[in-house]
């Protein structure tokens, strides 16, 4: 061994590790799947807790971060699938609980009862033990050998390494000192759970305490009812319609850059109601569930486009533009996942032609408005993406995609927009906010505002967004 050397001194086994670390002893293959497939069924619980937890979850930017991580960790699933399948694994278990405390662990999660609690245990109990684990394996492996599965750790240790420190500035701006002392036992019971497993990997003795159930003593119950937080103050507000201006030639180009701001923001609504799709919609093969998370998760971006979009324009969105959730709530309480897929994906096929998102991207070009234009071009390649998505897992429950595309067409039409309702309980004026959004925008940019677009004054009470006559308003 002292006398061997590479040629030239080259990078030896591929730069994986030196000669001494391929001599030694690592994981067996045996132990080895055992363990992938206990982070595999860790990322595929936090895939549902961060997608459980959307709808239901006040604050904009817990949506956000839960949506991003929610297709994380269904992408780092999905490796682990496919790299279990390569190790003599038929079949392959999957779907088998690897241990009843895990269980319980991320049971217990899910159910946490406040958004405070909720981010504790994802971010402070269940991210670090995954870490840990996934550390742990990259030592202990022989790294020539398992090379594909360093490979996988190392990508996700990356991507948990980001999370982490989401999760930990979340913590501290929302967690108070006093709510930290109250949560301890619960979290000491995280501990004794994760314990009892022999550590998240298994790879320690397991602890022999008994685990009591607290929160999840209770079945979690996926809550269909959309909740948003205090810079959303009229989210019954369907007092501007966006696609009527947009397809108004009369109007000016600067003034629809503002609308398609709010279009792209308004799509909050999009991952609060897809994830009672995916929540709500079980048995489908694993890439179902994978390609609607990695929908979901290009609808929050595109939310997040239009915060941007409105931050450079020196608008205050919270005060001047009205976001409302009437399509998830309208979507999310009166049909069934099913049909909520087909308005999803009937809503994408009127995005493909000519004067769907094609039109937002030219008109975006026309106004020579570079960052939205940048945006549309993004948000018309992931429309694209997700009419595929519905082709390849929606269309199957049909005989042809004109039935699909009638269906879901039907089902929209089901939905009953409480219009007058509202107005009358209280809950929303309709106030037109579209004049005092476009005079702040014209002040920052140092325009005169067009009568024109100044003077728009259509809703959503007659007219749904792809231009359709509402047949029933409450």
């Amino acid at each position: 061994m002292k006398n061997y050397r590479s040629y030239r001194d080259l990078p030896s086994l591929a730069g994986l590790c030196a000669l001494e670390e391929a001599m030694a002893p690592g994981l067996s293959v045996e132990k080895c799947v055992a363990r992938l497939k206990r982070y595999h069924y860790a990322f595929k619980r936090l895939h549902h807790i961060f997608n459980a937890r959307i709808t239901a979850e006040p604050i904009y930017e817990l949506k956000m971060g839960f949506s991003l991580h929610a297709h994380l960790c269904a992408e780092h699933a999905t490796a682990l699938r496919a790299r279990v399948g390569e190790m003599r694994e038929p079949p392959l278990g999957l779907e088998v609980v690897p241990d009843k405390n895990l269980e319980i662990f991320f049971d217990e999660i899910v159910a946490a009862p406040a958004t405070e609690t909720l981010i504790a245990g994802i971010y402070q109990k269940a991210v670090p033990a995954l870490k840990a684990a996934l550390e742990h394996h990259v030592a202990q492996t022989n790294r020539l050998t398992d090379a594909p599965s360093v490979r996988l750790c190392r990508f996700a240790l990356l991507e948990l390494e980001d999370m982490a420190a989401f999760g930990l500035k979340c913590a501290g701006s929302l967690i108070s000192a006093g709510q930290a002392e109250a949560m301890r036992p619960w979290l000491t019971l995280l501990d004794d759970c994760l314990s009892a497993a022999g550590g998240l990997d298994g790879s320690r003795e397991s602890g022999g305490k008994e685990i009591l159930r607290q929160f999840s003593k209770t079945p979690f119950q996926f809550v269909k009812t959309p909740r948003r937080d205090a810079r959303f103050p009229d989210p019954y507000n369907m007092g501007v319609n966006a696609e009527v201006f947009l397809y108004d030639e009369s109007m000016p180009a600067d003034a629809k850059v503002l609308m398609m701001f709010y279009k792209r923001l308004r799509e909050i609504d999009v991952p609060e109601m897809m994830a009672g799709i995916i929540a709500e919609t079980p048995g489908k093969p694993w890439n179902y569930y994978r390609d609607m998370t990695r929908q979901l998760w290009d609808e929050a971006r595109h939310a997040m486009m239009g915060e941007v979009g409105f931050a450079q324009a020196g608008v205050e969105w919270p005060k001047n533009v009205m976001i409302n959730f009437t399509w998830s709530l309208g979507l999310n309480t009166q049909l069934t996942p099913m049909e909520r897929h087909g308005v999803l994906y009937f809503i994408e096929q009127g995005l493909m032609p000519k004067n769907g998102k094609r039109h937002e991207w030219e008109v975006a070009r026309k106004s020579h408005h570079p960052l939205c234009a940048l945006f549309q071009d993004y948000d018309w390649a992931d429309e694209v993406l997700h009419a595929r998505i519905g082709r390849d897992w929606y269309l199957k429950e049909f005989k042809n995609a004109a039935e699909g595309v009638e269906y879901g067409d039907r089902c929209w039409s089901k939905v009953l927009v409480g219009w007058n309702q509202w107005r009358q309980e209280g809950l929303t004026g309709h106030r037109n906010w579209w004049p005092d959004c476009y005079r702040q925008a014209c002040q920052h940019w140092n325009v005169e505002a067009d009568p024109r677009a100044l003077a728009y004054d259509t809703t959503y009470e007659q007219v749904r967004a792809d231009l359709k006559a509402i047949s029933a308003s409450g």
